[in-house]
């Protein structure tokens, strides 16, 4: 062989090498690419979201690996690779050596990359539920609304209701039967799955120690209810207030009739302890006030044994610096008012007038 035959081909086996290298370095990042940055299905602009986009929910439970994470996603058609997973996985752990990849029910698509949906593991970002508990709710309303949401039974959110957690809350009065009142009603988010009541009551508590617990510390000294009683108070003016104005009102009448030693006779305190809803046209008869109950305040003095309901913070604030006043009487008007009055005879003649009216006289 020539010399310069020699020469060509070292040269061309010396430029061959580079360019091999080349080649599987550019095929490796177009591998690369597409299984991390490439979705595996992609949206068709003129569809829309419901119609085109196929959602999963992918359950992961409590201490999977990494590994089989990926390997439950490639089954399940979410990424093209578990190897790419694994390096993925890999560079997450080596950027957050603190963080991981959490349980829980994920919503994942296809459409998402590689990349999406682990972040998305990674930061936790479960399929939530929402659920809102209305001012002036009972524990029993809650009970309902849960069954009917098929979070769990009735019985077994009020069986779970009845057991006072002082270990986490150590701020729960001593003499508390259940936790009617102290449940904060707001709207909450908790992880969909496996919800069970105690999940649901610990974030109610929590929030009524967020939110109203430091009220009462701020203004305890200038109230002469301890915390069982501010709440119970409270949970009474919710049920009789509809317009907000008036609560700090409603609140300064049943203090004055706590301080001259009057019952406070309030119809929501029957009503609770009936387990009824009196209504305009079906009001609460006389027999139904005679009822023997210790929540029934036409019977008993002073305050009934606990809350009747879940106080809502006006509530809470307007029992805190009720109103001063001379009135001791108030009856409604059903259309969200009352008529105030100072003396039983000027509120017979309200109540008089009132069935008058309605009865069309």
């Amino acid at each position: 062989m020539h010399l310069w035959q020699k020469s060509w081909k070292q040269l061309f086996i010396l430029g061959l090498v580079p360019l091999t290298v080349l080649f599987g370095t550019w095929q490796s990042w177009i591998w690369w690419n597409r299984a991390i940055s490439a979705p595996i299905q992609t949206v068709n602009p003129g569809a829309t979201a419901n119609n085109s986009v196929k959602w999963l929910q992918i359950q992961i439970p409590p201490g999977t690996a990494s590994q089989q994470i990926g390997r439950n996603l490639e089954k399940a058609g979410l990424i093209r690779s578990q190897l790419a997973w694994n390096v993925w996985a890999r560079y997450l752990e080596w950027k957050n050596p603190q963080g991981s990849f959490q349980a829980g029910t994920y919503e994942l698509s296809p459409t998402q990359p590689l990349s999406a949906i682990a972040q998305k593991i990674w930061q936790g970002e479960v399929v939530q539920n929402s659920y809102t508990i209305p001012e002036g709710w009972s524990l029993r309303q809650m009970a309902a609304h849960f069954e009917e949401r098929k979070f769990f039974l009735a019985k077994d959110f009020l069986a779970a209701a009845s057991q006072i957690d002082r270990g986490q809350f150590s701020w729960l009065p001593a003499d508390l039967p259940y936790l009617e009142g102290f449940l904060y009603p707001d709207t909450y988010k908790i992880a969909r799955g496996s919800i069970t009541p105690q999940d649901v009551i610990k974030q109610m508590l929590s929030r009524f120690e967020q939110v109203a617990l430091p009220l009462y510390q701020k203004e305890q000294k200038k109230t002469p209810l301890n915390l069982k009683q501010w709440v119970t108070l409270a949970s009474i003016v919710e049920k009789e207030a509809v317009v907000g104005s008036e609560r700090p009102l409603i609140a300064g009448v049943f203090f004055s009739r706590l301080q001259k030693g009057m019952r406070l006779e309030s119809d929501p305190t029957v009503e609770y302890a009936l387990g009824i809803r009196q209504t305009a046209d079906q009001p609460l008869t006389f027999a139904q006030v005679k009822t023997v109950s210790p929540y029934n305040t036409y019977l008993n003095p002073g305050l009934p044994p606990g809350p009747i309901a879940s106080p809502g913070l006006a509530s809470l604030k307007a029992t805190l610096a009720p109103e001063k006043t001379d009135y001791l009487f108030f009856v409604a008007r059903y259309d969200g008012t009352h008529v105030f009055s100072r003396t039983l005879q000027e509120h017979e003649a309200a109540v008089t007038k009132i069935r008058k009216q309605r009865s069309g006289l």
